[in-house]
């Protein structure tokens, strides 16, 4: 049987409570479980134990060196239903200082973003299947910058994204 998707992600970070107060603010994420050193966060649509983990090693630990000069993960992507929803993320991170960049990848639309301790994530939403022309699949190896208002007006702002793809349709 194969893989069917992430069930969740663990993240050692430097302040657990800071940690937790950027994901619920950025991402509103909630808390279901925590510890001394521990908090484990579910994303408000999902219906897992938990979606992320996160576990504190203080204030000395160094930054990460991935990609960098060590190997390790580039990025965790997490799916938003609607560009209205892509959008409102856009803004929030903005805000908070933490937007990096926001790409184009034809068959999805991308923002990049870094949390406290300086670990980039994604927040995407994704073309669904019966949108996807061969032009659209063609254009998926190159980025382009997004643009939220032409997406929105190409595909509607409160079109589910994902089905057919990573949603049964």
């Amino acid at each position: 049987m194969p893989v069917q998707r992430l069930n969740h992600a663990v993240l050692f970070v430097r302040d657990v409570e800071r940690s937790v107060a950027f994901y619920q603010e950025a991402l509103g994420f909630r808390v279901v479980m925590g510890g001394k050193g521990a908090a484990f966060l579910q994303a408000s649509g999902s219906a897992n134990d938990h979606d992320l983990g996160l576990f504190e090693l203080g204030a000395h630990a160094g930054p990460s060196g991935a990609g960098r000069t060590t190997v390790g993960l580039y990025h965790l992507a997490w799916e938003v239903d609607t560009l209205e929803e892509l959008e409102r993320i856009a803004i929030k991170l903005a805000e908070m200082d933490s937007l990096v960049g926001a790409s184009d990848h034809s068959t999805t639309k991308a923002l990049y973003a870094k949390d406290p301790d300086g670990l980039e994530f994604e927040v995407s939403w994704l073309v669904p299947a019966d949108r996807l022309t061969e032009e659209t699949l063609k254009a998926r190896s190159g980025i382009k910058p997004l643009d939220i208002a032409k997406e929105k007006a190409r595909y509607g702002a409160r079109t589910r994204g994902g089905l057919g793809v990573s949603v049964p349709a």
